[in-house]
Parts: C-alpha cells; structure tokens; sequence
C-alpha cells in the first residue's frame, strides 16, 4: 500500500498543491492521513475516489457499481 504527499498527488493530478488544501478545508476530495504536520493520501484511497468521478455528461458523477 503506497503513500504519496500532496505534492505527488498534485502532481498526478496536474493541480495546485493548493487546491488540494482548500478540498481538505472543505471536506472535499480523497480521504487522507494526518501525522503531526504531515498529510499522506494512500493510492488505494485515491483511486477509489478517481472512480467516484467518471462522468457520462456533465450532470455529475455516475454512481458507483455495487451501491
């Protein structure tokens, strides 16, 4: 199980480190772990949260198999 840093996640995902803060903030994108100062998103949280997102047209995220 892999572990990346905002930095890492922002890169994959070819967005501000920022943003990435702002969605914490606002309760928004992948779960993540705190360790002191530290955040770490672990890849099986991010993945999962990448597929919530597939989209068919713009009124949203399509639902997710099985639930």
């Amino acid at each position: 199980m892999g572990k990346m840093t905002q930095q890492q996640l922002a890169a994959r995902w070819q967005i501000s480190p920022r943003t990435l803060e702002q969605w914490r903030w606002l309760g928004k994108g992948p779960r993540f772990l705190k360790i002191g100062a530290r955040v770490l998103y672990r890849e099986e949280d991010v993945e999962t949260w990448e597929a919530a997102q597939v989209c068919q047209n713009t009124s949203g995220p399509l639902p997710v198999e099985g639930t």
